[in-house]
């Protein structure tokens, strides 16, 4: 019998481990396709359509692209975005986080009942925008980093985390004449490591990837990150992102396809790079915060 369910054990570990195979392959074939493609030649793309390895390999798709300054533009908007608003999302979150785990608050349940009651039901995008109109904050960088200050899926599992730290630490920090201020950036932050890391991870990638909000409340295009004018070439195939007279007339404009491929990747691989030096504190961070409720 022992004989039997070990072979069979065995059995199945071999069909997971190529059903996975099988699915991760599945999942990182298109990024494959998409990054031979923007490195192929006109030629390569016409002839064979699909590829998964660059033939005839060319740069023009990226030479195109950056014949004028509007990636480079829309990579530093993005790159702002992305890196003021992830601050001003952890400060704030990390603010309102610590005095929710207070017992002796006033009003912390009434507070938390607000919280919860925003993950099931928003204002809607026509009062959102009202409000970002009358705050003056149209056409403005900050009509995307204020108005998504707070999440409140992350704030409830962050204030779940600093509720997990010893409460005599607090007591402690206060016999040594220390406020509540202090404890939060002396006491909790430093050890909360792990999970400031999670969620700067979460945050910066919302930041990054987002581009609806830019659409609503950016009107000049000088102003516009990287994936709206990814969304204007890929979805609208529209929006001039480059020069071609700037380059030398030996030059062949690439095929649509191939600007596409090469906007992708370079919309993509930013924030590929950010991910590995986050990555060791992803699963800790989100399981410390999420064991209690």
């Amino acid at each position: 019998m022992r004989k039997y369910s070990s072979f069979w054990g065995q059995v199945f570990d071999i069909s997971n481990v190529l059903l996975l195979t099988m699915l991760s392959l599945i999942c990182i074939l298109p990024f494959i396709y998409i990054l031979a493609g923007s490195f192929s030649s006109s030629e390569a793309m016409l002839r064979t359509g699909f590829i998964l390895f660059p033939t005839d390999f060319s740069l023009d798709g990226y030479r195109y692209i950056f014949s004028s300054g509007t990636i480079l533009k829309s990579l530093w908007v993005s790159v702002y975005i992305t890196v003021i608003g992830t601050a001003t999302n952890l400060f704030f979150t990390c603010l309102m986080a610590y005095p929710l785990t207070r017992k002796d608050l006033d009003g912390r349940n009434m507070v938390m009942l607000m919280v919860l009651f925003t993950m099931i039901f928003s204002g809607g995008m026509i009062p959102t925008y009202l409000v970002v109109k009358a705050t003056g904050l149209l056409d403005s960088m900050w009509s995307l980093i204020i108005p998504v200050a707070i999440s409140a899926y992350n704030l409830i599992i962050l204030k779940n985390f600093f509720q997990q730290i010893p409460s005599e630490l607090e007591e402690s920090a206060k016999m040594d004449g220390c406020n509540d201020i202090g404890i939060l950036f002396r006491i909790i932050l430093p050890l909360s490591g792990p999970a400031l890391a999670t969620f700067a991870l979460f945050y910066a990638v919302g930041h990054w990837n987002s581009y609806f909000n830019a659409i609503l409340y950016i009107n000049d295009n000088a102003k516009w990150p990287i994936q709206v004018w990814l969304r204007q070439i890929v979805i609208l195939s529209e929006g001039s992102i480059g020069d071609s007279e700037a380059l030398d007339s030996s030059f062949v404009m690439p095929p649509a396809e191939v600007i596409k491929m090469a906007v992708i990747v370079i919309a993509t691989v930013p924030i590929l790079i950010v991910y590995p030096f986050l990555q060791k504190h992803f699963a800790k961070g989100v399981l410390l915060g999420s064991v209690k409720g």
